[in-house]
């Protein structure tokens, strides 16, 4: 993958990181907020946070030479 590409797909992976991150602070405050008796809000939370270490898993492997990050 060329630097370019590299660089796109970095910037995509941080704004996909950035609107998991939102969503689970989101999630999060809707579960304090149910007294955490929700268990499809925790359903979705572990979602979530399996697609946040997915994304930064993929963000990790961008940079094999430590040339991005």
């Amino acid at each position: 993958m060329e630097d370019d590409e590299k660089g796109k797909e970095f910037l995509k992976l941080i704004d996909d990181q950035n609107t998991v991150q939102w969503n689970i602070v989101a999630k999060l405050s809707s579960l304090i907020k149910s007294e955490w008796n929700s268990t499809e809000l925790k359903s979705e939370i572990e979602t979530l946070v399996n697609d946040h270490y997915k994304i930064t898993k993929d963000l990790n492997s961008l940079d094999n030479n430590n040339s991005i990050l």
